[in-house]
C-alpha cells in the first residue's frame, strides 16, 4: 500500500486538487511580479544632457538638435545655434537631464539620476539580487529538508517580499544592493517549493498537463500586466509596493494546503502524514477505512527499515564526479545552465532602445509563454528531451544573431514592429529551453542524488545570472553586442546537449551505477523522432522486418 494507492483513494484529482493548483497559479504570479520587478524599475528612458536653451522642447526637438553631437545622452552643450547643439570643448560632466519619461513614468534611473557615469549603478545592485537568490536556494532548500516544504515556501516568498518592500526606500546604491539581496533569497525557490509540493499531490497521468498550463497561464498573466501596473501607478516605489504586499497571501495556505506527507514519510513522522491524506480525503469528499492507513504506515516502517540496513553506503552528488561518463554528464549540465539561464535572463531584460516603449515590448513579448508550455507539451514526447533542448537553443541562437544584426544595420524608430517580432521569437526560444531544461536535468541525474544535484545545477545557473546585467551594459559599447553574445552562447549550449544521452521512453538511471552506463552505446546524434521514422522505412521495405 504505498503513497499513490492510497492517495488515489483519498482523491487524487478532486476539490483538493483544485484548490492546491488555484494556489499554485497564485505563486505563479506572485514569481512574475518578484522576479521581473528589478528590469520595470530599473528602465531607462530616452535622455540628454539638460540645457536652459532645451527647456520646453519636444523630443523631436531635442533629437534635432542632437542630431550632430556624439553621446548625445552625456554631453553637456554650450548653447544652440540654428538648431543645433554646440557641445562644450571641456571634459565636463552633466549635472541634469531631460527624460523622455514612459506616460510620465517615474523609474529608479530617472528618479536617482543613475545614467551616463553612474549607469553602471543598476546592475552593481542587480546583481546583488542573483547574489541573494543563491544564498537563498541553498537555505531555503535545506530549510525544506529539515522543517518541511510549506513552512520554508511561505518564509522564502515573504523573504522576497520584503526586500522588495526595502527597496522602494532606498536611496543610495549600498542600501539599493542590500534590499536586492533580501529580495533575491526567494527567487525560484517559492515557485520550486510550491511545484513540489502540486507535483506531490496530483495524479501521476494530470502531472504534466496541469503543471505546465499552470504556469504558461498565470506566469503570462503576471508578465503581461506588471508593466500595465507600473505605468498606472506611475512610479517605481509605489510599483514595488503593488509587487510585494500580494505576497501576504501565502499566510493562508496553511489553511487551505497541508505538508508534503512524502516529505513526513521520509522523516518518519507517519501519523502526520496520515493526518494530511486524511485531511485530503475529507476535502475530496472521500470515506478511506483506518486499516487502509494502518497498511500504509506498516508498509513505510518496512521499506524505511529495509533501507536503513542497505544504504549504509549511500549515493553523493560527489559520486558523480568519480566515473569518467558521469563527471561529463555532470559538468555538462552545469555549464549547460549556466548557458541557459544567462541566455533567458539577458532575452527578457533587453528591451530598451529597440523602437518601442520598453513596457509595451515587455508586456506584448510576454504573451508567447503561453504558446512556449504548448509547444512543450507537444514536441517534447515526440522528439525527445535531447532534440528539444538542443532545437530550442539552436533555433533561438539563430533568432537571437539574427535579431543583433538587425539592431547594428536597421534604424529602431522605424522598424520597431520587425525588431518586436524578432524579440518574442527570441523569448520563446529561450523559455522552451528554460522550462524542457528543468525536466531534462532531472531524468538523466540518478533517483540516489537527483534532488541534491538539481538543486545545485539550480544554483550554479542562478549564480551566472548576476551577470546578466553586465552583458546588457556591453551595448553601452556597441548596441548588438549582448545579442551576438548571447547567440554564440546557445550555439554552444545547442553542441554541449548532443554529448548527452536522451532519456525519451527509457528506465532512468536509480543510482550512481546505473548512471554510468546509462544509454552506454548511444550516439551523440541519436534522436528518436529520426529513428522511429527510419525503422517505419524499413519496415516498409521489408514486411517481415
Amino acid at each position: 500500500m504505498d503513497f499513490d494507492r492510497v492517495l488515489e483513494k483519498c482523491g487524487n484529482f478532486g476539490r483538493f486538487q483544485f484548490v492546491i493548483l488555484i494556489l499554485y497559479g497564485y505563486t505563479n504570479i506572485l514569481s512574475s511580479l518578484h522576479y521581473f520587478s528589478q528590469t520595470l524599475i530599473t528602465f531607462t528612458p530616452e535622455h540628454w544632457c539638460s540645457h536652459d536653451d532645451l527647456m520646453g522642447l519636444s523630443a523631436e526637438d531635442l533629437r534635432s538638435v542632437y542630431s550632430n553631437v556624439s553621446h548625445s545622452s552625456c554631453t553637456p552643450l554650450q548653447g544652440v545655434i540654428n538648431g543645433t547643439g554646440i557641445p562644450l570643448d571641456s571634459a565636463e560632466l552633466c549635472q541634469d537631464w531631460i527624460f523622455e519619461r514612459e506616460s510620465g513614468y517615474e523609474s529608479l534611473t530617472t528618479e536617482l539620476k543613475w545614467v551616463c557615469d553612474k549607469s553602471h549603478q543598476p546592475a552593481v545592485g542587480q546583481s546583488f539580487f542573483f547574489l541573494g537568490s543563491v544564498v537563498g536556494t541553498i537555505t531555503f532548500g535545506f530549510l525544506s529538508d529539515h522543517i518541511g516544504r510549506l513552512p520554508a515556501m511561505l518564509m522564502a516568498t515573504l523573504s522576497g517580499a520584503t526586500g522588495d518592500f526595502m527597496t522602494s526606500f532606498v536611496h543610495t546604491l549600498p542600501w539599493f544592493a542590500f534590499s536586492r539581496f533580501v529580495s533575491g533569497l526567494s527567487t525560484d525557490t517559492m515557485y520550486y517549493l510550491m511545484y513540489i509540493l502540486v507535483f506531490e499531490y496530483l495524479s501521476p497521468k494530470r502531472r504534466t498537463f496541469g503543471l505546465n498550463i499552470i504556469l504558461a497561464v498565470f506566469y503570462c498573466f503576471g508578465l503581461m500586466t506588471s508593466p500595465w501596473a507600473a505605468i498606472w501607478i506611475g512610479n517605481w516605489r509605489r510599483y514595488l509596493w503593488l509587487a510585494s504586499l500580494p505576497a501576504l497571501g501565502v499566510l493562508v495556505y496553511p489553511l487551505l494546503i497541508c505538508e508534503s506527507a512524502q516529505w513526513l514519510l521520509t522523516k518518519k513522522k507517519y501519523d502526520e502524514a496520515v493526518a494530511c491524506l486524511k485531511r485530503v480525503a475529507k476535502f475530496n469528499g472521500r470515506q478511506v477505512e483506518d486499516s487502509v492507513f494502518a497498511e500504509f504506515v506498516k508498509h513505510y516502517r518496512e521499506k524505511m527499515n529495509q533501507q536503513t540496513q542497505v544504504n549504509k553506503q549511500r549515493d553523493t552528488f560527489l559520486g558523480m564526479f568519480r566515473t569518467p561518463r558521469l563527471r561529463r554528464f555532470t559538468l555538462t549540465l552545469l555549464l549547460k545552465s549556466v548557458i541557459i539561464t544567462l541566455s533567458y535572463d539577458v532575452i527578457n531584460r533587453n528591451m530598451e532602445g529597440l523602437g518601442t516603449s520598453p513596457f509595451k515590448l515587455f508586456s506584448l513579448t510576454s504573451s508567447v509563454y503561453l504558446p512556449a508550455g504548448f509547444a512543450i507539451l507537444l514536441l517534447q514526447n515526440r522528439i525527445g528531451r535531447k532534440g528539444m533542448a538542443c532545437g530550442a537553443l539552436f533555433v533561438g541562437g539563430i533568432i537571437t544573431a539574427v535579431t543583433g544584426f538587425l539592431i547594428a544595420f536597421l534604424d529602431p524608430k522605424e522598424n520597431a514592429i520587425l525588431l518586436a517580432c524578432m524579440v518574442a521569437l527570441g523569448r520563446f526560444g529561450s523559455t522552451v529551453s528554460y522550462d524542457a531544461e528543468i525536466q531534462y536535468a532531472a531524468e538523466i541525474i540518478p533517483t540516489s542524488v537527483r534532488g541534491q544535484a538539481v538543486s545545485n545545477i539550480h544554483v550554479v545557473g542562478l549564480a551566472s545570472s548576476s551577470l546578466a546585467f553586465y552583458v546588457i551594459y556591453l551595448a553601452q559599447y556597441y548596441k548588438p553586442l549582448p545579442s551576438i553574445f548571447i547567440s554564440c552562447l546557445m550555439f554552444f549550449g545547442a553542441a554541449l546537449c548532443l554529448s548527452l544521452p536522451e532519456t525519451l521512453h527509457k528506465k532512468l538511471p536509480e543510482s550512481l551505477a546505473d548512471g554510468e552506463v546509462f544509454a552506454m552505446n548511444e550516439s551523440c546524434f541519436y534522436f528518436p523522432c529520426f529513428y522511429k521514422r527510419r525503422n517505419g522505412l524499413r519496415k516498409h521495405a521489408d514486411p517481415q522486418v
